[in-house]
């Protein structure tokens, strides 16, 4: 079988399914080499969801090995799925809605496609409200104002500045956006290993700062029950010599009477780390049944004030909970859940992978970008948020360690600093919102009609919707966004390889794709192969969601759909070839 590019030798020009936009990339055009392919990885891979991606499992208690690891693991599974997707890109030069038709059908794909958007439009709106605390951040440091902890009118006025810029980048198309992604790349990687050497630095050396950070993977606070006497058990942060970062801790908690009982503010050693509460004064039904909770604050005194930590709440494990059977459950999920960071692109990576020259300069493109800086940059963020709790004499607890990078950049005195460093989180966001979540869903809507809605088209309806997702509310759900969101898009990628390498073993009709009456019209434009098995692979990988028994379905649910999508596709495409 070839793998050369090819090219349409017949006029299509006059169909509804067919646009300049997404018509086949001819090979003159082909102008993306393998730099610009690992560049444009680089851009979409260096964002603050990666930055801040590890953070999630070492919270719940994963060593930040183990979360590094997981990282890694996951994004070397999702390139190769990535790669074997992009061969189509090169060898057909067509878009993804245009190849899913082949297996979807010329309407079918539209299920698929527009799923695919819809992620895409909440990504965007995520990534494009961060970019905008970016030029918040940067306007504070100008003007010495204060930053707001909740919503103001300056976020607001930020979020729009951002979705300017995007919307420039769209208007001028995708040769613009090759320009940004290798433009923004060698900077991005200077920015993360800048950003390891100020944490070495600050931080007392590079190996004190990954043994201090080692903190952050134990709770703040424990409550226990032990034989009828409840116990708080107190691990604040402590500083290199062992000594606390706070000074004192005050508890709450119900009390008999109705009311909450406050104990006053104890100073914190190693005597008093783990308090009784007093069984006498204590609701302890209140907190056993988890209708309250026992409250810790720290705080430390600088001179004649204090610096208090938030407020931690405490509840009682629950009896007879479940993770699954073992730890290697919450491992697998947390791989399902890193996976699916990219579940999106690997979709829709042949609408890249289109403008690649050839089929080596996109697996080896995808190879280096993608894996490697997904690991860099997860690093950088837990090496800098673990100097930071070295350097910060405010960050007395885990839980108000600055993994966001906007956050942690504030808190830098110089307005110079703050400026620079919030400009480089500009390029870095942007070049992440631009390549991966507007190219797909531009094509997913030119698509939808293909004479009346280009590129720029889609592109200004992926920018409203982004809007009106209200991402100011999205940005603390992400992981369980992650593992939704994988659930739904691996059956499509199961359908989309299954057809491309078993059933038709990388052999298209391309005048085909772009006709509606030609054998990927099948029957009204729909392959019943391919909708059934997208919609068992997505009821089968989310039932466990619903059903506890059934919770591994979920917990793998990017695995299970892919897989049982891809068998059921094969059986029932054969018997529809037959």
């Amino acid at each position: 079988m070839s793998d050369t590019i090819q090219t349409l030798r017949e006029d299509v020009s006059g169909s509804p399914l067919y646009s300049e936009h997404l018509a086949p990339v001819p090979a003159e055009d082909r102008t993306w080499n393998l730099w610009n392919l690992a560049s444009i990885w680089i851009g979409m891979a260096v964002c603050i969801p990666t930055y801040i991606l590890a953070s999630y499992m070492i919270k719940s208690g994963l060593s930040w090995q183990s979360a590094l690891i997981i990282i890694g693991l996951a994004n070397l599974i999702i390139t190769i799925p990535m790669v074997l997707n992009g061969h189509a890109g090169v060898k057909y030069g067509v878009p993804f809605p245009v190849l899913g038709r082949a297996s979807f059908g010329t309407k079918g794909i539209h299920i698929a496609s527009l799923l695919r958007a819809i992620v895409a439009c909440g990504w965007f709106g995520v990534q494009t409200w961060i970019g905008g605390l970016a030029f918040y951040a940067i306007w504070n440091a100008i003007t010495g104002s204060e930053a707001s902890l909740g919503l103001d009118f300056g976020k607001f006025v930020g979020f729009g500045v951002f979705w300017m810029i995007n919307l420039h980048f769209i208007w001028y198309g995708t040769e613009h956006i090759k320009w940004l992604e290798s433009f923004a790349a060698p900077i991005l990687v200077l920015m993360g290993l800048l950003l390891i050497f100020w944490g070495s630095s600050e931080g007392g050396g590079f190996g004190t700062v990954l043994k201090q950070g080692k903190q952050l993977e134990n709770p703040t606070a424990v409550l226990s029950d032990n034989s009828g006497i409840l116990e708080v058990r107190l691990t604040p942060l402590k500083h290199n010599d062992s000594t606390y970062k706070a000074d004192e801790f005050q508890v709450s908690f119900p009390g008999i009477s109705g009311e909450p009982v406050v104990l006053d503010w104890t100073p914190l050693n190693s005597e008093t780390a783990v308090v009784s509460l007093p069984k006498a004064e204590t609701d302890i039904e209140a907190i056993q049944s988890g209708a309250q909770t026992v409250d810790v604050q720290f705080r430390k005194r600088t001179g004649a004030n204090y610096l208090n930590s938030s407020i931690v709440n405490l509840t009682l494990p629950l009896q007879n909970s479940s993770d699954d059977g073992s730890a290697l459950w919450g491992y697998l999920l947390w791989l399902t859940a890193m996976v699916g960071f990219w579940a999106t692109m690997s979709l829709s990576i042949a609408d890249i992978t289109r403008y690649a020259r050839t089929q080596k300069e996109q697996v080896i493109g995808q190879f280096l970008g993608l894996p490697g800086t997904m690991m860099l940059y997860s690093f950088v963020g837990i090496f800098v948020t673990f100097a930071a709790i070295a350097n910060f004499p405010d960050i007395l607890i885990a839980a108000d360690a600055p993994w966001d990078p906007v956050s942690l950049l504030a808190r830098f005195e110089s307005p110079i600093v703050v400026v620079i460093s919030q400009i480089f989180m500009i390029i870095a966001t942007l070049s992440t919102n631009i390549a991966a979540n507007v190219i797909a869903p531009a094509n997913a809507f030119a698509n939808i009609f293909p004479q009346k809605i280009d590129f720029r088209r889609g592109g200004f309806i992926t920018a409203i919707i982004g809007i009106l997702i209200a991402p100011w509310w999205l940005l603390d759900e992400i992981s369980g966004i992650l593992i939704f969101v994988s659930g739904l898009l691996g059956p499509v990628l199961g359908i989309l390889l299954c057809d491309y390498f078993i059933i038709r073993k990388k052999e298209l009709n391309l005048t085909a794709l772009y006709q509606t009456d030609g054998e990927y019209a099948y029957k009204s434009g729909f392959n019943p192969a391919a909708i059934i098995a997208l919609t068992i692979g997505i009821l089968l990988a989310l039932v466990g969601y619903w059903i506890p028994a059934l919770s591994f379905l979920y917990n793998l649910s990017w695995f299970t759909g892919f897989l049982i999508s891809f068998v059921l596709y094969y059986v029932f495409q054969r018997k529809i070839l037959k």
